[in-house]
């Protein structure tokens, strides 16, 4: 037993030693430094709320070098900002999407001044499809059971999310069971195949360990590339919360939809035929009862997609399709 704990031990060891290189000090903002993760030689990938300052970013190396650093954008709703230095840093081992479990090892591994590691496991792996609440029609009385338990799990995760700071997440979060220091928000999430599997955060609240996992890392950074931002989704309704018909909530299983009381010229919703008076209460087949679950709908959705969406218009339910824009 004891040669396989110094075996295991070792293993821990070079693990943060491979990956120590590739994690950079991060320094943009008045307090202790954070950490970023070299996404390529001249690309750094780091924790938005930490990029404090829009200039005078500086990147300090495991060798002791120093870099200024350029902001390229920020992506808030996922707590990532993009910066740019001259070259020479050594690109981090990103591992494949979703390649994490429940139960397995996790590393935090972090460079506030210096290399820092923290371990523990992968307690939770949070996800917007989970939480999708797909729009229901009249079921039978044991389907009705199996509804209203999804709805309690997607009430549970909507209060999850304001108390994380409100972000508006479009792919979801791997929860961590290992302690988060001073500094470690921007550093590498290793898993025992030495590979970076997403970025360490505090910046949702409620001191839980978080990472953003490396499948919105690369939607992230190739859309900041290209845009320098991140183009929300938006089809131009002014909205309020309404009660739906009687005769519709049993049949929906949901008693709200969004009253549409403005709808902007030449929008995704104009084309549609929406019109002042209809209620939404579906978007890509995800029910829509209020705000908070239109908000998460459109972070998730691919603008320039087209989309079914149901609303009721004189106390029918219809369908019809919209084309998702950008904001």
């Amino acid at each position: 037993m004891t040669e396989a704990l110094k075996t295991l031990s070792a293993d821990l060891a070079e693990l943060v030693a491979n990956a120590a290189d590739s994690v950079q000090q991060v320094d943009a903002r008045r307090r202790l430094p954070a950490t970023g993760i070299a996404w390529a030689e001249d690309l750094v990938v780091t924790a938005h709320h930490v990029v404090e300052n829009d200039e005078d970013i500086t990147i300090g190396s495991a060798n002791g070098d120093r870099q200024d650093a350029r902001l390229v954008g920020r992506d808030p709703r996922n707590d990532l900002a993009l910066l740019r230095v001259e070259g020479g840093l050594t690109p981090a081992n990103w591992a494949a999407d979703n390649s994490l479990r429940v139960g397995n090892l996790a590393l935090a591994v972090a460079r506030p001044r210096r290399i820092r590691a923290s371990a523990g496991i992968v307690s939770g792996i949070i996800q917007a499809q989970a939480a999708r609440r797909p729009m229901r029609r009249r079921m039978a009385k044991g389907q009705m059971k199996k509804g209203k338990r999804l709805h309690r799990q997607h009430d549970k995760w909507r209060r999850r999310m304001r108390e994380w700071g409100g972000f508006a997440l479009a792919d979801g979060l791997l929860q961590l069971d290992l302690i988060m220091y001073p500094g470690f928000s921007g550093g590498a999430l290793l898993g025992a195949d030495g590979g970076v599997h997403g970025l360490l955060t505090s910046g949702f609240g409620g001191g839980i360990g978080i990472a953003v996992p490396v499948s919105t890392l690369r939607r992230s950074v190739a859309a900041l590339l290209t845009d320098g931002k991140i183009r929300s989704g938006y089809i131009g309704v002014g909205v309020q919360a309404a009660q739906l018909p009687d005769a519709l909530i049993e049949t929906l299983e949901q008693a709200t939809g969004l009253l549409v009381v403005s709808v902007a010229a030449d929008s995704p919703a104009a084309a549609a035929g929406m019109l002042v008076g209809d209620i939404l209460v579906a978007l890509d087949k995800e029910a829509i009862a209020d705000m908070d679950e239109l908000q998460v709908a459109l972070a998730r959705l691919k603008v320039g997609a087209a989309v079914e969406m149901a609303f009721v218009r004189g106390g029918e339910l219809r369908e019809g399709s919209v084309v998702i824009g950008a904001r």
